[in-house]
């Protein structure tokens, strides 16, 4: 068992944490298809976009992570949408061009950055948020800034990509622990000629 599946199975980290509202308010313009969600914990992203419509790949080491992702797909009636793959994202074989979408929250990887941008097909998207280096205390997230992104370090990664959307934000949460964070959304897209998705409207990313 690793300390995941012992925090999953504690009820220590949260059953059905919620998706970004960045991804969420910009998912009805990235087109329909493969998803992976990277590291994908108890489902964050991988049953909202399966509710989305998307054939979702939902990987992680955590047995135990990855079978309340199952019973929470069970739950929504989505389990035939949702691929289960137990692997660790440092050392897995990522596939090339074979998703529409790539996302993956509050897990820092940035040296398997490029392979995971590869696993985009040609005009994919890729989301990436996690818990950001802050000079105020910010008791949600890791206690070792190993685990944080410097300022700026998230966006640098992307520049392969054709960025969309980035911010660095410090949020005041129900439960008075601050979360400091960074997001990405990128585009695997290449030429002067270029579509790009709607912006979501006010309000509709906080």
């Amino acid at each position: 068992m690793t300390d995941w599946d012992g925090r999953f199975a504690s009820g220590e980290y949260p059953r059905e944490p919620e998706s970004s509202p960045v991804l969420r308010s910009y998912e009805p313009s990235i087109p329909d298809g493969r998803a992976l969600d990277v590291a994908a914990g108890t489902g964050r992203n991988a049953v909202f976009l399966a509710e989305a419509g998307y054939a979702v790949d939902a990987l992680d080491a955590s047995r135990e992570g990855l079978r309340i992702i199952g019973e929470r797909a069970a739950e929504r009636g989505i389990e035939d949408r949702i691929e289960p793959i137990r692997g660790d994202v440092t050392t897995y074989g990522f596939p090339t061009e074979a998703y529409e979408l790539v996302t993956m929250s509050f897990f820092r990887s940035l040296d398997r950055f490029a392979d995971i941008a590869e696993a985009l097909a040609p005009g994919g998207y890729l989301f990436v948020e996690g818990h950001l280096r802050s000079a105020s205390p910010t008791p949600s997230g890791p206690s070792d800034d190993r685990y944080r992104f410097a300022a700026n370090e998230l966006l640098r990664a992307g520049l392969g990509l054709t960025v969309l959307y980035y911010d660095e934000v410090t949020e005041e949460r129900p439960d008075d622990r601050r979360r400091a964070t960074a997001r990405l959304l990128a585009r695997r897209s290449t030429g002067g000629r270029q579509s790009y998705p709607r912006r979501p409207t006010e309000g509709g990313d906080e």
